[in-house]
């Protein structure tokens, strides 16, 4: 997301870093093993940083080894998180050092990950606060 419309108040910084701290939390996970990047920038305006490229050439430059990218910003895969996270950041990755890399696949590909959309979905159909649940 260009930095602009964040500056104009979208709130999906503030979204995408409450989703990180949440989990990082459930899993026990401290910001140096569960990190936040942002990806698919492209154009001339100013995208939101770190850049996912940029952060797992550096992890592997740095003797990281072993890496595995969700993305719960994405409820369903698409050829943005196919193409960009499972295979250009895999060759990156891998290029600069790194041997495993795994994408985690978005909530689409399981029936419990459908489970909760469908719950979200009807609970914002039912005019439910959302940011309750």
């Amino acid at each position: 997301m260009p930095q602009k419309y964040v500056d104009q108040g979208d709130p999906y910084e503030k979204h995408c870093i409450a989703t990180t701290e949440s989990l990082r939390k459930r899993m026990g996970c401290d910001a140096s093993k569960l990190l936040l990047t942002f990806q698919s920038r492209f154009g001339f305006d100013e995208w939101l940083k770190p850049y996912t490229d940029k952060t797992i050439e550096k992890l592997a430059q740095e003797g990281v080894r072993r890496i595995a990218v969700v993305m719960p910003g994405f409820s369903a895969d698409c050829l943005e998180t196919l193409e960009e996270i499972a295979q250009e950041n895999a060759e990156i990755f891998k290029h600069h050092g790194g041997e495993q890399f795994a994408a985690i696949p978005c909530l689409n590909d399981s029936e419990p990950g459908m489970d909760v959309i469908r719950q979200l979905v009807a609970a914002g159909i039912a005019g439910v606060d959302l940011g309750t649940m």
